[in-house]
Order: C-alpha cells, then sequence, then structure tokens
C-alpha cells in the first residue's frame, strides 16, 4: 500500500499550501493597486514560480471546462460577448481581464476570484489568449471549446511571418478537446479543419452580400481572394446589418433561422464578432440554448474597453477605437463616419504596439480627406501625420506628447462629437488621462 497516498499530513499541508498562496497573491495584487497599477501580472508571475501548477489544479475543477478565444482582431470584445451571453444563460463564468491575456495574467485573475481554500466558484472558463501566448497556454491547460478568429498581419516584429501565426492557432485547435469553432471567411482559420483530428468544428461566416466589407489579409495586401471556404456550412452567419443609423442592428441565421437584434455594440466588425460568439454559446449549450434570451443577452453587450467604447466629456461623446493593423484600421474608418466629429489619431511603438509601424501605409484615409484630423499624437505622430499627407488629409495639429495633445483637443473641440483612434498603448495612457475629465471603467 502506497501510505503516501493515505497520510492526512498531506491533505494538510496542500490545504495550507494553498491558503497561503492565495493569500499572498491577493495581497500582493491589493498592494500593486495601490500603488497605482492594475496589479494584474505580477501576483500570477510569483505564484507561477512558487506553484507552477496552480492554474492547471484550478481551472480544471470547472464542470463546464475552460474556453480559449484567440485570433489577431477582435479577442476582447468577442469574449466580452461570450461571458454575457453565457451569464445570461444562467452559467457563472470567470474570464480573465482584458490586458491579462497570457499566462500569468490568468493565474493573477485566479488568485483575485477564488477563495482562500484555492476553489473557483465557476461553471466555465472564457480566456482571452494572445496567439503566443495561448500556445503556452493549451500546453498546461487543454481547453473544452476554442474560437478562432482571424490571422492579420499584427506587430510582425513580435510574431514573425504570418503563416507563424496561423500555425499558433492550429496548435491551439489541435490541443481542444471538444469543439473548434473557426471563421469561415479568414482562408488561413478556415483551413485549419484540415489539420484537426477527433475535434468537432463549427464554422461562422457572412453572407453573400457582406463578404466585401470583410477583408481578410490577401486582399488588403493586392493578393488573390481565395473565397472557396465561402460555402462550408456555417452554424451562425451574418445575414444583413445596418450601422449607417443610430440604431445599430444585425440579423443572424441560426441554423438558417433569422434572429434579429439591436445592438449597443458599434462597428461592422463588431457584427461578426457577435456571429462569433453566438456559434459558440449555441455549441457550449446545446439543447438547453434559451435563442430568445441568448439575443436579449446580445442586445445589452456594451463595447469593450477602447473598442468603440464611448465616454461622456463636459457633455459631449468621446470615443475610443483601437487599432492595431491595416484590417482593423481599414474597418475601424469604414465603421464610423467622421462627419460632424473631430477627430483624433495617437499611435505609439512601443513593445505592446509592435515597434514596426509600416503597416500604416496598407491603411486607406481617403475617408477622411473631406473632414481632416484635427490632431495627431503618440510617439509616432510625424510618422502619422506624413501617412495623412500622402492621402491628402489634413492635419490640424502635431503634438507628441498624449497628455498635452488630449488637453488642447478637448478644449478646443469642447462643444463637439470627439473620437480618437489610438494604438494599444496609446489608449491606455489617454484612458488614464481621461479620468481626469470623466468617469472611466477600471480594468483590473
Amino acid at each position: 500500500m502506497n501510505q503516501k497516498q493515505h497520510n492526512p499530513s498531506m491533505g494538510v499541508f496542500a490545504a495550507t499550501r494553498t491558503l497561503f498562496l492565495t493569500s499572498m497573491g491577493k495581497l500582493i495584487r491589493a498592494v500593486a493597486r495601490l500603488r497605482g497599477g492594475s496589479g494584474s501580472a505580477l501576483p500570477g508571475l510569483i505564484v507561477e514560480r512558487i506553484d507552477p501548477g496552480f492554474m492547471k489544479r484550478t481551472l480544471a475543477s470547472l464542470p463546464q471546462g475552460v474556453i480559449v478565444v484567440s485570433g489577431t482582431n477582435g479577442k476582447t470584445t468577442t469574449t466580452k460577448i461570450v461571458v454575457e451571453l453565457l451569464r445570461g444563460q444562467g452559467l457563472s463564468v470567470f474570464t480573465n481581464p482584458s490586458g491579462s491575456n497570457f499566462t500569468r495574467g490568468v493565474t493573477s485573475a485566479l488568485l483575485a476570484a477564488v477563495s482562500a481554500t484555492g476553489r473557483l466558484r465557476a461553471d466555465v472558463a472564457v480566456l482571452e489568449l494572445d496567439e503566443a501566448h495561448a500556445v503556452h497556454f493549451v500546453r498546461q491547460v487543454a481547453p473544452k471549446h476554442s474560437l478562432l478568429l482571424n490571422v492579420m498581419r499584427d506587430q510582425l516584429d513580435r510574431f514573425g511571418e504570418i503563416d507563424t501565426t496561423a500555425g499558433m492557432l492550429r496548435t491551439i485547435a489541435q490541443q481542444t478537446t471538444d469543439t473548434v469553432i473557426l471563421n469561415r471567411e479568414d482562408p488561413r482559420v478556415a483551413s485549419l479543419r484540415n489539420d484537426l483530428s477527433g475535434q468537432n468544428v463549427v464554422f461562422f461566416g457572412l453572407d453573400d452580400s457582406l463578404v466585401e466589407r470583410f477583408p481578410t489579409d490577401d486582399s488588403l495586401r493586392g493578393g488573390a481572394i481565395d473565397r472557396s471556404h465561402h460555402r462550408l456550412p456555417a452554424d451562425v452567419i451574418l445575414q444583413s446589418m445596418d450601422t449607417e443609423s443610430h440604431a445599430n442592428s444585425a440579423v443572424f441565421l441560426l441554423d438558417g433561422v433569422p434572429h434579429y437584434a439591436q445592438l449597443q455594440l458599434d462597428g461592422v466588425y463588431n457584427m461578426l464578432n457577435a456571429a462569433a460568439a453566438l456559434a459558440l454559446c449555441r455549441r457550449l449549450l446545446g439543447a438547453r440554448v434559451n435563442e430568445e434570451r441568448l439575443m436579449n443577452s446580445l442586445a445589452a453587450v456594451t463595447p469593450a474597453f477602447g473598442r468603440g467604447e464611448k465616454l461622456i466629456v463636459k457633455g459631449q461623446p468621446l470615443e475610443l477605437v483601437l487599432v492595431k493593423n491595416p484590417g482593423g484600421f481599414r474597418l475601424g474608418l469604414e465603421s464610423f463616419s467622421p462627419d460632424g466629429y473631430a477627430t483624433m489619431i495617437a499611435i505609439n511603438d512601443n513593445y505592446a504596439d509592435g515597434r514596426d509601424m509600416s503597416w500604416l501605409w496598407d491603411v486607406d484615409f481617403d475617408s477622411l480627406s473631406s473632414s481632416g484630423v484635427q490632431s495627431v499624437s503618440g510617439i509616432r505622430a510625424t510618422d502619422m501625420a506624413l501617412r495623412l499627407h500622402y492621402d491628402n488629409v489634413a492635419v490640424e495639429r502635431i503634438e507628441p506628447s498624449l497628455g498635452d495633445a488630449l488637453q488642447q483637443f478637448l478644449a478646443k473641440y469642447e462643444n463637439q462629437p470627439k473620437r480618437i483612434y489610438c494604438s494599444y498603448t496609446a489608449m491606455l495612457t489617454l484612458r488614464k488621462a481621461l479620468g481626469a475629465y470623466t468617469e472611466v471603467e477600471t480594468i483590473s
């Protein structure tokens, strides 16, 4: 007999270790937040080094398992939609805050959510994961379901060629134990079905009439457009959408049956993100799904921070639109008319933004030529202004300092709606500065 298996002291030791780790992690997180940081990564980094199995052990207790959401564009908003839809169906959901989309970020989020004894009270985990970090995560924790959105050239100085990024998504799909939900409109994502064995595959996609409004990476770069995958059967199809009026709305085909939703989400890209989330939730819930409640929950979802997020500053709306790559920037410009808005563009080239900003030359800025851009800011303000010049877009002010540019922008256009297109770290800086003018949601 293996006495070690029946030694009560081993159970006491494990319980004591868990109590110590969770208490220490919660304390470190609280101290970090008091010092002005989000505290999202440091506790996880420390706990990973002390107890590398903490994350896997904690997530293993979830009855509905783990869902991973990954891809170049749309992870944050899609994850938020999935979480709200599942909660609307009565499930208790654990998720990681946006910006914590790597393993130590997940561990830190777990430390904030678990009880002192290490118990995670949730039915399912829905995790947004950066493509590269997702590869490390799925090798520790195999997701039950994965949702893979798209592959575009994004921060190539970090990930290398686009096929490398596609390979990362392939690894996520292959480590998934149940169902992989794929975007049939992205040829690199749709083709992952050929590399799977044993997993169920579900697609989401677009109606024929909408395909040209959603560029693939190849079409943006003038390459041949492969649409053979567009005929793959899709569980959820975005049939039509209205983003021109103030009442954003869409019709989704769920197994061929139309369902209408009026949305608080702005932007054509978020309509496809919603289709992705619907496909995932319907697969997870199966026969238990209440589709009417599903659509009601979708109508209530508000934009994730910085992703078309709307703030009110001095009685006027201010929208923050995150831009990371040509596809995302192009869809953002298509989604939001500049008419009547003062426009600011803020571009940094910190590590989290990607150091190579040459992708800005792959964006068509013609839609801004009639209204111009009122302010350009950030580390790469001059480069951004030069790019606009070549598309005949007038720029009123170039101010590299984000704080100074924001202050001037808010003062000069005080009585006008405003919109800021910004790279990731520029968005974080601007959101913090905007806290002095209005209530800004804190991202823990």
